[in-house]
């Protein structure tokens, strides 16, 4: 049984908050699909997961191509990926559903805390998930580091 992760973004953007929850995923030794809901803003955070920090290297694929199987990280707007993931991370608002959270190990929904929209979406997630049951997190980095704000 797993659990749902919020992740309130204020300070540090997605492409740079991404990577330092994909490497404590892959860490664990989970695969992952980082699940977003336009390919064109998929395919933008492919290539700042490629141009980032040296030592940060992550080895991922964009859904489509011949190895998506093989992909420790596989970015994908679909719900059915094809890595086999034990997370999933969810960006931009893509819908997760009670039984993803309760089949994986962890779920993580990552929103920008700048955009009321992807607030009000967040919310909509964390009430609809844990009213199906499902253990969830609230952390915020308001204060300038990671805090769990609220657990249920």
């Amino acid at each position: 049984m797993g659990a749902a992760y919020f992740y309130h973004l204020t300070r540090a953007p997605l492409e740079a908050t991404l990577p330092v929850l994909l490497t404590k995923a892959r860490a664990a030794g989970w695969r992952v699909a980082v699940r977003g809901v336009d390919a064109a803003r998929m395919a933008w955070l492919d290539q700042k997961l490629w141009t980032g920090p040296d030592e940060g290297f992550l080895a991922h694929g964009l859904a489509g191509g011949a190895h998506d199987a093989d992909q420790p990280i596989l970015l994908t707007c679909s719900a059915e990926a094809a890595n086999d993931p034990a997370c999933v991370m969810s960006v931009d608002g893509a819908r997760i559903e009670a039984a993803e959270v309760e089949a994986l190990e962890r779920v993580c929904l990552l929103f920008d805390g700048n955009d009321e929209g992807a607030v009000q979406g967040a919310r909509e997630q964390w009430k609809r998930l844990t009213d199906a049951g499902c253990s969830a997190q609230y952390w915020s980095e308001e204060s300038g580091r990671w805090e769990k704000k609220a657990e249920k």
